[in-house]
């Protein structure tokens, strides 16, 4: 039972995170982003928001303390796409009842991958699943979560060996 609820978790996830390749969302779907600031960095082809930001398009909503956006050059007649995005700060990704936190989240748009890092958390529900990264293959309909890194030296004095960190899943049973 238990390993039902957690590929309907990481299903969840997956469909949650279904973006387009010029953008995170919905290809249709007027996109709006609100921060206290703006920045245009033409000469690196981004911009960057910072303050409360807070991003929405259709069902899907990004906040974070900063946010930037890097787009392609134009090409002739052709309109600039956005290539990356990075926020950083308190990130939270919520659609529907799914929610991903994280210190630091990157979306590559050429790999087609979302990555949550430090600390990162998502929830379906009352299910969780934590790890220090959330990496979501767009393509690929697949999820990876990834422990802490080696903390605790165990072993004595010597150190013989690193206690690995762990990833975890709180799955409520219905």
């Amino acid at each position: 039972m238990i390993t039902k609820q957690l590929v309907a978790l990481f299903t969840a996830l997956a469909f949650t995170l279904i973006f387009s390749s010029t953008f995170l969302f919905a290809k249709s779907a007027p996109i709006t982003i609100e921060a206290d600031h703006m920045t245009s960095l033409e000469k690196n082809n981004s911009v960057l928001f910072k303050g409360n930001v807070d991003a929405a398009q259709a069902e899907v909503r990004i906040r974070s303390d900063e946010m930037t956006v890097y787009y392609t050059d134009a090409q002739k007649g052709g309109k600039q796409e956005v290539k990356r995005l990075k926020c950083i700060g308190n990130v939270e990704i919520t659609k529907g009842d799914w929610l991903g936190t994280g210190k630091i989240m990157n979306y590559l748009a050429k790999e087609r991958k979302v990555i949550l890092s430090g600390d990162a958390k998502a929830w379906q529900d009352t299910n969780l699943v934590t790890g220090d990264t959330i990496i979501y293959y767009l393509d690929e309909d697949r999820s990876e979560v990834i422990a802490d890194r080696p903390s605790v030296t165990t072993g004595g004095k010597k150190g013989k060996g690193k206690k690995q960190g762990r990833v975890k899943a709180t799955l409520t049973p219905e």
